[in-house]
């Protein structure tokens, strides 16, 4: 039989579990590419709007955000959409309390929105709203969230986990990034100009729209069966 992997992350895990290669096919998870591109329609005065999407847990590291953010001269502000959520039994809750405290010692509270969890239907006029979508996880194996804001034509800045690796080329396409927050600020300063931010999010919409929209998937279910 075939065993279907959604990233090539998946695919280096099973190889690790001893699943032989002929049996493994690579089919990402798809995405509606919305209508109407990203139009950034603020000035170039106004703050930065960064955007992160995503269950709120340790292994997501949004903290280097927040500290990224402590670090940049340049005005923004943060929206943080998701829900905390303990991952395992062996984690300890209370992240988000910690990013909140975080935020009160960096001296950037009034900067940054923690906006709770949202149903998928709400999701789009946060990506519209957004000029940065930003993504410090330490582990994923696909991470929608990042191909959901690059399809509404977002720059992404994120490390390489999932998806981020096969659809971002450092300073091409987007901004790969570590567990440094002064690399995270760099890459947030390089997206200050919208000019710059329009041409990488148009790139990025551009490579979600021909690998990943779900006809392109299903196209590929289907020359599988």
């Amino acid at each position: 039989g075939a065993i279907v992997v959604s990233s090539k992350m998946e695919y280096e895990d099973a190889l690790e579990f001893g699943i032989s290669r002929e049996k493994l096919h690579v089919i990402p998870m798809g995405v509606d590419i919305p209508d109407a591109p990203f139009e950034d329609g603020r000035d170039k005065d106004s703050p930065l709007n960064i955007l992160f999407v995503g269950r709120i847990a340790r292994v997501r590291r949004v903290e280097l955000i927040l500290q990224a953010v402590g670090q940049l001269s340049i005005p923004c502000k943060v929206t943080i959409v998701g829900g905390e959520e303990k991952t395992s039994s062996l984690s300890k809750s209370g992240y988000l309390d910690e990013l909140k405290n975080l935020c009160e010692d960096l001296g950037i509270s009034d900067l940054v929105a923690f906006a709770g969890p949202k149903p998928p239907e709400d999701l789009p006029s946060y990506y519209r709203a957004a000029d940065v979508f930003v993504y410090p996880s330490l582990y994923e194996n696909f991470a929608q969230p990042i191909l959901e804001a690059a399809s509404y034509g977002v720059p992404v800045i994120a490390t390489p986990v999932g998806i981020a690796s096969e659809i971002i080329k450092d300073e091409e396409t987007g901004f790969l990034v570590t567990d440094n927050p002064a690399r995270l600020s760099y890459a947030l300063e390089q997206l200050v100009d919208p000019s710059v931010r329009k041409n990488l999010g148009q790139k990025l919409r551009e490579i979600v729209r021909n690998k990943f929209a779900w006809n392109q998937i299903m196209d590929q279910y289907m020359d599988l069966y």
